[in-house]
């Protein structure tokens, strides 16, 4: 089988999440015989000889950014990715094609009525997480802008109403396009690159919260649990992630029981993962499946969660859920005190490899 694939972003090296999701789904199609034409938007991320290695053909096209997209109708994150090249070379031939986020519909906009299969994988209700981002965000301009293209992205939205299939990440995400009115909905866990569960039984001697800590919302999680968890309390916390700003920083170093671990490589913050007693995860946007918790599942020891971290995902079984400061902490001072014991990492590792086993079972509707 050939398949189209087009990224709204060059997926190598895959260091942030929704890149890891696209960078492994093309592994993962590859190693099960599909033959993918890779196509990528690159600003900022230089070209990757790596992808030639699993792909069928990798092309490279430019993102047309700057302050005359937001005069377009479309969403900024449609309107600069809208290359004629790409069209051309997707009418030279019939393959199916598989759409990266709502930020590739042009293509939908543009295929779907000349009858071509095409899938979307959505990895969030776009204008739902640009409200969050809004809502989080301390610069004024900024936040102006997350607010603009939150309404553009509502309106825009039914276009997904076009395409063959939807591919959602979470229950709540799959009915939010079922009622839209989308043709085929079917939800898709994220693509993780993890084939096995490495969890170790035992205990660990820290608590570790992770995550990509240039994102306003991780640095705000991060000062959550600093500010009203870890006060008052000897338990240690590392927290681990990119670019944490001056802020972060000065913060971390006047709590003595807290160390800052910037930008870790992958053999580190895997390390950090699996030595850890407790993976600690909190977030305030109950928005797509957030990668950290699949990689701390997969490879951590307890997963310690806030209700929004779980939504509309099958793992709340193989967590510990507590949504209130105290909550957090008394839930922790437990843990702390408890190995996570060979039941626990055999019945997590049951439910994360059904989950995974239906993982292309979506290549159906494209057939």
């Amino acid at each position: 089988m050939h398949l189209h694939l087009v990224s709204f972003d060059v997926p190598y090296p895959p260091d942030y999440g929704g890149i890891i999701d696209v960078y492994n789904r093309v592994c993962t199609l590859s190693a099960a015989g599909v033959k993918v034409h890779l196509h990528c938007y690159a600003y900022g991320r230089a070209e990757a000889p790596e992808l030639a290695n699993i792909c069928e053909e990798v092309h490279y096209y430019p993102r047309e950014t700057g302050w005359r997209h937001q005069f377009d109708r479309r969403p900024y994150i449609v309107a600069s990715r809208c290359s004629q090249a790409l069209l051309q070379r997707l009418r030279c031939d019939n393959y199916p094609i598989v759409l990266e986020g709502l930020h590739n519909a042009f293509v939908l906009e543009q295929l779907a009525p000349e009858g071509r299969k095409i899938a979307v994988r959505a990895h969030n209700v776009e204008h739902d997480y640009y409200l969050g981002l809004a809502q989080a965000e301390p610069v004024a301009w900024k936040r102006w802008f997350y607010r603009i293209e939150a309404r553009k992205l509502r309106r825009y939205e039914p276009v997904l109403r076009q395409a063959t299939l939807v591919m959602a990440v979470t229950d709540e995400d799959a009915r939010h396009f079922k009622e839209l009115g989308c043709n085929e909905v079917v939800q898709v866990t994220s693509f993780h690159g993890h084939t096995t569960v490495e969890s170790r039984s035992g205990r660990g001697e820290y608590v570790l919260y992770h995550g990509n800590l240039s994102v306003i919302e991780n640095r705000q999680a991060a000062i959550y649990l600093l500010d009203n968890v870890f006060p008052n309390t000897e338990i240690p916390l590392v927290i681990a992630g990119r670019n944490p700003d001056n802020v972060l920083q000065e913060r971390v170093a006047q709590c003595p029981n807290v160390q800052l671990v910037s930008n870790p490589d992958d053999d580190t913050m895997r390390r950090l993962i699996r030595e850890a007693h407790v993976n600690l995860l909190v977030t305030a946007q109950p928005t797509g499946l957030k990668l950290k918790l699949l990689n701390a599942l997969y490879e951590g020891r307890h997963c310690l969660v806030n209700s929004a971290m779980l939504s509309g995902t099958p793992f709340a079984e193989v967590c510990h859920v507590a949504d209130t400061p105290e909550a957090q902490r008394e839930t922790l001072q437990r843990l702390m005190q408890q190995d996570f014991s060979e039941e626990e990492l055999a019945h997590r590792t049951c439910l994360l490899q059904h989950t995974a086993a239906a993982s292309l079972q979506w290549l159906q509707y494209l057939a």
